[in-house]
């Protein structure tokens, strides 16, 4: 019988104050699962006293280390860009990439953290109404959930941010990709949730490290659907509010096991197992 040779497989995550990320462990227990020896690192910017400026020479030790790739996460997303050869198309469109493939010394942008929230959100909350939604945050997570909002045919979306500008960006951004969609940059905040069916929260607020709700809690009604980002922890204070007003919600969980079940598939070149995965970062999370 012939010996079964593990592949070594190594990649890594980039981010700031990423210490508490599931991430690497949903990698390596799904490569372990399918044989591979595979090991994820974290390059925590705040702990090796690094900043965005310095992904250049971050992501070329990782390649000299010989790494498949790197996932990215904030505040890099948009920035790491300049530091590619080459865009999927997704990532281009949304100017936001969450997975850096390195291959035959180039370096290929990708962005799964779209699909993952489109996947979860498909999956949890398959009747909701796509007639309007309001959503917080227009950085590199906020693209990603508005374009996975509008791909699944929400009809009117608001986008709001605390940088007006970026929120105007990001208004501008969908409105070339879906035409048929009304967006707009939102001023009245009250004024969007009283018309919306639901709320998209992308923004780090619910974070062990930024406590609290992004917007007064006395704006949700039983008959909005709320969609978080935040996974750790699962149970933010915006999700407490708002089954507290009888809202159908969505935990941050789904979107972060579908846009690894997405990278794990490009930097490993293998299929995952989707289920094995939610139920391991299931198992992580309770």
């Amino acid at each position: 019988m012939a010996e079964t040779i593990i592949r070594p497989l190594k990649a890594g995550l980039i981010g700031a104050g990423i210490q508490a990320s599931l991430t690497p462990a949903m990698h390596m227990k799904e490569g372990a699962a399918q044989g591979l020896n595979y090991e994820y690192e974290l390059i925590d910017l705040n702990r090796i006293g690094a900043s965005p400026a310095d992904l250049p020479k971050l992501l070329a030790k990782a390649e000299a280390q010989g790494l498949a790739g790197l996932n990215i996460t904030h505040p890099c997303k948009q920035i790491v860009i300049s530091c590619l050869d080459d865009l999927s198309s997704e990532a281009r469109a949304l100017g936001a990439v969450n997975t850096v493939v390195f291959k035959d010394g180039r370096r290929y942008g990708h962005n799964t953290d779209w699909w993952g929230f489109a996947e979860s959100f498909r999956r949890g909350l398959p009747d909701a109404d796509l007639s309007s939604g309001v959503q917080l945050g227009a950085g590199g997570a906020g693209v990603a959930t508005a374009y996975a909002m509008l791909f699944l045919g929400l009809q009117r979306l608001a986008v709001f941010d605390r940088e007006a500008e970026r929120a105007a960006a990001l208004t501008e951004t969908m409105a070339r990709l879906f035409p048929a969609a009304s967006i707009i940059t939102g001023r009245d905040l009250a004024s969007e949730m009283g018309q919306a069916a639901g709320l998209i929260h992308a923004t780090p607020t619910g974070m062990t490290k930024y406590p609290g709700t992004p917007l007064p809690p006395e704006l949700l009604e039983e008959r909005h659907w709320v969609a978080e980002i935040v996974y750790f922890p699962l149970e933010t204070e915006l999700l407490r509010q708002a089954r507290h007003r009888g809202c159908r919600t969505l935990d941050g969980g789904g979107m972060a096991v579908f846009q690894a079940v997405g990278a794990f598939r490009l930097l490993t070149g293998r299929t995952p197992d989707a289920a094995r995965m939610l139920a391991h970062f299931k198992a992580m999370t309770e």
